[in-house]
């Protein structure tokens, strides 16, 4: 009830919103973003959107605008003065301000800095349904291939095109495409016609390239008949597949170009420090005072921009190796809520992300109070959160794989049963009593148990609730989309055995490439661990031996009667500056190796375990 009169306010300005800007949609510098929007899943219309934008692009540019006069026009800026000097003089006498130039400058200036502005916003609107567009079309052509093969198994059945639609559909696992499918069983349902839905789809779809012809060849051979629609199914799957691992391919490539690069970002700087902290003694220019807060020196700046620059880099890194690596290499969880969060902390990295946090600030305080300075307070708070968070989410992931490994078993071993002619029932009943599997076994056991309860009329709804179960205990992506194929064939339809002869192929296709990609990313982790070890030996050294040869260089220099500024050289301070850099490099290598590994979860647990042997290694050579 509280939020009645915040939604009908906002409902009223919608509608002034769109009566004020929806005449913009119909222009024809809006044809492409009308065109992107259809490739969007925004609820709204085009209009609507478009109307928000320009509503919002005429408050940001009025704020910007009035801004910039305020400040303009209320401090006597000598900027502000000597523009509206040029501004009087440039203009002719009956146009130009006998007085008060610079209130007459801030107006101009904040006239066009409130149209640029607003157009900035119009232009970011635009490029919003852009990325809009891109992150949906790659979403799709992602998810296609997986669908595709669903739905040859499923074509094997007695079900019609429509009801095979809404299998794949209720999918989640095949995400954007079936989210595409769903729009097409909308479209059709409102049209009457499956074959105006798949049209429409393939007109509005940003994936151009594989959806939009695919879903036009589909209305074609589904047309022609059963037995061409199962046969172009088995062609385009084969063909989606050598589809899809060309682009694996490719996105090793760039991993490993990202990988070079981000070697030599983080030697760059890390280098370029250790020169400056070496060659200060050379150039007195270098403990020149800045005019800055602090009044740092210029070698100061260098270091610490030097320490931004690698932190930025390693960020940067993971970011981008994020979006490179396939999504369902790494396993989101979600945090339960109440006291479950407390009760799942050792098996679920949310919930030890959630949990651990209150610990690692305890630990952070009681090294303040040990009179720790304050970059080590901070590191030793984040390795406590980072550590005990890691080793729940490698747990788990262990766990998981575990799991694959033993639902890949559990398929191999049904699909021997019933390519003899045995019932699904039966051979899940058998194998359940021959095979062990692990961590998998009280799983398999409960679905054998449900299963042999199945019978009558509802066979078909309790053995999909079963394998629902069955698939909901598990929890991996894995056995969602290896059992999903199973739950999804056998209601269409499907004979038996041949579900199982082609579920055979897609588990051990998607076991395989989750294992070699998992190898693939393995050479990252290294490069991250070597480059920080190098990293550390190579900064070790220069606080060792080159700090030394300085302070006894600036020593000789003096006794020669060489004029050199004794307080330009500082061992402890410079040693501590590198060792801070050290540091802030372990924390970049970690990110990048944990994030290659298996996600953000284990980057906590390799970044901190790099700055524990950094610190170690550093308190044993006794610089801090």
């Amino acid at each position: 009830m509280g939020d009645g009169p915040v939604r009908r306010t906002v409902r009223r300005v919608d509608r002034g919103l769109y009566a004020l800007f929806s005449r913009h949609a119909d222009r024809p510098r809006h044809d492409i973003d009308r065109d992107r929007y259809r490739g969007t899943t925004l609820p709204d219309g085009f209009d609507a959107y478009l109307s928000r934008v320009y509503g919002l692009s005429w408050g940001i540019g009025v704020l910007v605008g009035a801004s910039v006069f305020l400040l303009g026009g209320g401090l006597s800026v000598p900027a502000f003065e000597a523009v509206g000097s040029v501004v009087s003089d440039s203009l002719p006498d009956f146009v130009s301000p006998r007085s008060g130039s610079v209130h007459y400058t801030a107006s101009i200036l904040g006239t066009v800095s409130g149209l640029l502005a607003k157009r900035c916003v119009v232009a970011g609107g635009g490029t919003y349904l852009r990325w809009r567009a891109s992150a949906r079309r790659a979403a799709i052509e992602r998810t296609l291939p997986g669908a595709v093969r669903y739905l040859r198994m499923l074509a094997d059945g007695n079900e019609g095109r429509r009801t095979i639609l809404r299998t794949v559909a209720e999918r989640e696992a095949y995400g954007e495409t079936s989210v595409s499918f769903q729009r097409v069983l909308e479209t059709a349902s409102l049209t009457g016609s499956l074959d105006s839905g798949l049209r429409t789809v393939a007109r509005q779809t940003p994936s151009r390239e594989l959806l939009s012809p695919f879903l036009l060849q589909l209305r074609e051979r589904a047309n022609q008949g059963p037995e061409s629609l199962r046969t172009y199914l088995r062609m385009e799957s084969r063909m989606l597949s050598h589809r899809q691992s060309r682009a694996r391919q490719r996105t090793g490539v760039y991993l490993t170009l990202l990988a070079e690069l981000f070697v030599v970002l983080l030697a760059v700087p890390a280098l370029f420090a250790v020169v400056v902290t070496v060659a200060s003694v050379l150039a007195p220019g270098l403990s020149q005072a800045v005019p800055l807060p602090g009044a740092p020196t210029v070698r100061g700046v260098l270091v610490y921009g030097s320490l931004a620059f690698v932190l930025l880099v390693g960020a940067g890194t993971a970011f981008l190796i994020v979006g490179l690596r396939p999504p369902n290499h790494a396993r989101t969880y979600g945090r339960p809520t109440g006291i479950s969060t407390v009760a799942t902390a050792t098996t679920n990295p949310a919930s030890a992300a959630f949990v651990f946090a209150f610990p690692a600030v305890v630990v952070g305080w009681g090294t303040w109070m040990l009179g720790e300075p304050v970059a080590n307070v901070v590191l030793f708070g984040y390795a406590a959160y980072g550590f005990p968070v890691g080793a729940v989410a490698l747990k788990r992931e262990r766990l998981d794989d575990a799991k694959d490994r033993g639902v890949r078993d559990f398929v191999h071993a049904v699909a021997g049963h019933v390519s003899r002619g045995m019932p699904f029932a039966t051979a899940v009943e058998n194998v359940a009593h021959e095979v062990d599997f692990g961590v998998l076994q009280g799983d398999v056991d409960d679905l054998a148990f449900l299963l042999g309860l199945t019978g009558g009329p509802r066979e078909a709804d309790t053995r999909t609730k079963a394998l629902d179960r069955f698939v909901t205990r598990i929890g991996t992506p894995l056995a969602e989309q290896a059992i999903g194929l199973v739950t999804g064939a056998l209601d269409a339809g499907s004979d038996v055995e041949t579900t199982f002869v082609t579920l055979q192929t897609e588990v051990g296709t998607l076991y395989h490439r989750r294992r070699e990609l998992r190898s693939a990313m393995f050479a990252h982790v290294a490069i991250g661990w070597a480059a920080a070890f190098a990293l550390i030996g190579i900064v070790l050294a220069v606080d060792v031996y080159v700090l030394e040869g300085v302070t006894r260089l600036s020593t000789a220099s003096q006794n020669a009667g060489i004029d050199v500024d004794p307080s330009q050289v500082d061992t402890e301070r410079d040693a501590w500056r590198l060792y801070l850099l050290a540091q802030t490099t372990m924390l970049a290598c970690g990110w990048f190796a944990g994030v290659a590994s298996r996600g953000r979860y284990e980057a906590l647990l390799h970044s901190s375990a790099l700055v524990v042997i950094c610190y170690l290694v550093f308190a044993g050579a006794g610089i801090v």
